[in-house]
């Protein structure tokens, strides 16, 4: 896996030799987040990495949202759905995690990333594109899960509310994301519980 996504992003000029010590840190990322793989005919042809909660690898992420990370498919596997099939893993096993919205940083030049996110669902997120080092721009891209945002109960949008993302590392949410129902909501000094009626309990 690291050989892998070193040789993807250094290999085709995404990345800087600079930064190969992080992409060959699958122990790193696994420690702290999910690395998922995609295998084809018994060979290793593609992998990428799904974080939440507040890890180093969930950049720009509060409670509730999840992050992909280091897509990587080689060549050989490119045109099989391997990088779809990857997304897609990441996409319900956020949502089992009760996770209400993916996020996902791009370059810009990675054109061919950017029609597969599109084609799933993601859209662009522009207030949230950023530069982790001097002359590197990222553009963002998000796919909300749920119809309602939890803690105002109007529509989630792929921008999110500025407001409710201020306070979702705080405060729990008061509605349910998927019928907006009022939740019965129990704080204490370890964490919080809310219920919804019809959608079951949410805990953190």
């Amino acid at each position: 896996m690291a050989e892998l996504t070193a040789s993807v992003y250094l290999g085709e000029g995404f990345s800087s030799p600079d930064y190969e010590p992080q992409l060959r840190d699958v122990a790193g990322r696994a420690a702290e987040a999910t690395v998922l793989v995609a295998v084809l005919g018994g060979r290793l042809v593609g992998t990428t990495t799904l974080a939440s909660g507040r890890t180093a690898w969930a950049e720009q992420s509060v409670t509730g949202e999840a992050v992909i990370r280091m897509l990587a498919v080689e060549p050989g596997g490119r045109g099989a759905g391997v990088g779809e099939a990857l997304v897609r893993d990441c996409l319900e096993r956020a949502a089992l995690a009760g996770c209400t919205l993916v996020r996902l940083s791009s370059q810009e030049d990675m054109t061919a990333a950017h029609r597969l996110y599109e084609r799933i669902g993601f859209t662009r997120t522009p207030s949230f594109d950023w530069s982790p080092i001097p002359g590197l721009r990222l553009r963002t891209y998000a796919l909300p899960l749920v119809p309602w945002c939890g803690w105002c109960g109007e529509v989630l949008t792929a921008e999110g509310h500025d407001r409710c993302r201020r306070t979702a590392d705080l405060d729990p949410p008061r509605y349910c994301a998927q019928c907006k129902r009022r939740m019965v909501v129990q704080v204490t000094p370890s964490g919080w519980t809310a219920a919804c009626s019809e959608h079951g309990r949410r805990a953190g």
